[in-house]
């Protein structure tokens, strides 16, 4: 059993900023990816941003320059830092961890609302 619990959304004024995490705990070991994905009610569930385990990044076009994702591999954790939100970065955002022991497995956090008011 894998548990994904994220924290850190929350009310924000445009311009504002929050801080994302997700920590991954149970059987789960060689984590590869970790990132953060985005959902507003009637769209898909869109890709903000991305980390592998070597530290690669890869962001959404529309978050890059004021979004971060960095990880804390001993602690099992990815983090997003939200800088210069928007009112349109408003949505449900969703943790995702892969890792791939003993095949890959993609995990999903629970989701936590982040709403930017203009």
């Amino acid at each position: 059993q894998v548990t994904l619990v994220e924290s850190g959304g929350g009310l924000v004024q445009a311009g504002g900023s929050l801080r994302l995490s997700c920590a991954a705990s149970g059987r789960i070991s060689d984590i590869n990816r970790m990132g953060w994905y985005r959902q507003v009610p009637g769209k898909q569930r869109e890709l903000v941003a991305l980390i592998t385990s070597g530290g690669t990044t890869n962001y959404a076009g529309s978050v890059k320059g004021r979004f971060t994702i960095f990880r804390d591999n001993a602690k099992k954790t990815v983090y997003l830092q939200m800088n210069s939100l928007k009112p349109e970065d408003t949505a449900v955002y969703y943790c995702y961890v892969q890792d791939l022991i003993p095949t890959i497995n993609d995990y999903w956090g629970q989701g936590t609302q982040v709403t930017v008011s203009s």
